[in-house]
């Protein structure tokens, strides 16, 4: 087979909201992109994913020109609510910090990303498949893939993985020489998104002899609730019926009392994972979002830190191929991972306040309730928390 070569300054791996949002930030900037993704567009797009947007995220969207949509729909967060049975907390996020947070679904993020792209004309390519990264670390980085039925050359200035935990990115660096952090949830969260009435006009986290629960939303009309659940359990195991029973279960009396219920219109179950990847930097090629770090959806931070990783390398590389100043790329992976672990120990430190845990004492259960007794009597506390939740400044 004939091999085609081709050229940009900036390759892309992987056609999720950070790699693309990278792309629309460098082409703004005048710099050259391809973006290279292993599934259709149709699949990115049918993703269901978070839709707590921290307030540095939503600044960046407005940077890169894609938040009138954003800005039009979405609905504007100022708090949210803890809960231990019948105990109702409430983190006042605007009056603790200035800021508030969007709720705004990852997947509609992504939808005007795309559109974003395509009006630039960017070259998107889709059901890539065989993709080798070649010389990452020397000066002229190269791929090879397979892209309709073509052997294609893609010569390139420096690669950025944002091609998630499963790409070819984080594999390509040799195995001596990063360290992998992991830690793996005993329980997984299974979800529902369903076309009824929230049950809350703000997020409730709650605890309660009944494991957790989370009641989100997308919009006035779609809610999304998530209750703790067994490695071990399908979602076939779980019918609609017996899914709004547990979520009431797990939620104060007052709450419960209105929740609408309705037909699920997707339901899945997510496994809980806190994952590091160290360096971020292998030569030229970056890594990016997925591909470098997982947290647990606890503290929503999946995809915020993300942008954050955004934030870091598009800096860098507008600085390097436009000046030929290479500080931002070589401080890049100490930048993004200083930001990292401050928001893994935020999901971490709430991933153990708000869950039960195979095997636990009873002092566990009396911990969890004086956690949120302290948030309930301490303004410190709650700022802390606050602060946490609608992001640490990049």
């Amino acid at each position: 087979m004939s091999q085609t070569h081709k050229r940009t300054q900036v390759a892309i791996i992987g056609g999720g909201p950070s790699g693309l949002l990278l792309s629309q930030l460098l082409n703004l900037a005048g710099i050259d992109t391809v973006i290279l993704e292993r599934t259709s567009r149709a699949r990115v797009l049918a993703r269901i994913r978070a839709g707590v947007l921290e307030s540095g995220t939503v600044d960046m969207l407005r940077a890169a020109g894609v938040a009138d949509r954003l800005v039009a729909e979405g609905h504007t967060h100022s708090g949210c609510v803890f809960t231990d049975d019948d105990l109702m907390v409430r983190i006042d996020f605007t009056g603790l910090t200035g800021k508030a947070v969007m709720v705004y679904g990852q997947t509609e993020v992504t939808h005007d990303l795309y559109a974003a792209q395509d009006e630039l004309g960017t070259p998107i390519l889709h059901e890539v498949s065989d993709l080798v990264i070649h010389e990452a670390t020397s000066s002229a980085p190269y791929l090879t893939y397979t892209h309709e039925g073509r052997a294609v050359r893609l010569d390139c200035d420096y690669v950025a993985g944002c091609d998630g935990f499963h790409g070819v990115s984080r594999q390509t660096i040799p195995a001596e020489r990063r360290s992998e952090f992991e830690r793996v949830y005993p329980f997984g969260w299974l979800g529902i998104l369903s076309r009824t009435r929230p049950a809350h006009d703000e997020l409730i986290y709650a605890n309660s002899g009944s494991g957790f629960a989370l009641a989100s939303m997308r919009n006035a009309n779609l809610s999304r609730y998530y209750v703790q659940v067994p490695l071990t359990d399908r979602v076939e195991d779980w019918s609609d019926e017996a899914f709004w029973d547990r979520l009431r279960a797990c939620l104060p009396q007052d709450i419960r009392a209105t929740l609408q219920t309705g037909p699920a219109i997707e339901k899945s179950i997510a496994p809980l994972r806190s994952f590091v990847c160290e360096p971020m930097r292998w030569g030229r090629l970056f890594l990016v979002g997925d591909a470098a770090h997982i947290v647990p959806p606890t503290g929503a931070k999946g995809l915020n830190l993300a942008v954050s990783d955004v934030f870091y390398l598009h800096q860098a590389l507008i600085s390097a191929l436009r000046s030929g100043d290479t500080t931002g790329i070589d401080r890049y992976s100490d930048r993004a991972l200083a930001r990292i672990w401050q928001a893994m120990r935020f999901s971490w430190q709430l991933t153990n306040m708000l869950h039960r845990f195979d095997g636990e004492d009873s002092f566990a259960a009396q911990m969890r309730k004086a956690s949120l007794m302290h948030l309930s009597q301490s303004e410190t506390a709650r700022r802390e928390l606050a602060e946490n939740y609608v992001g640490l400044p990049f």
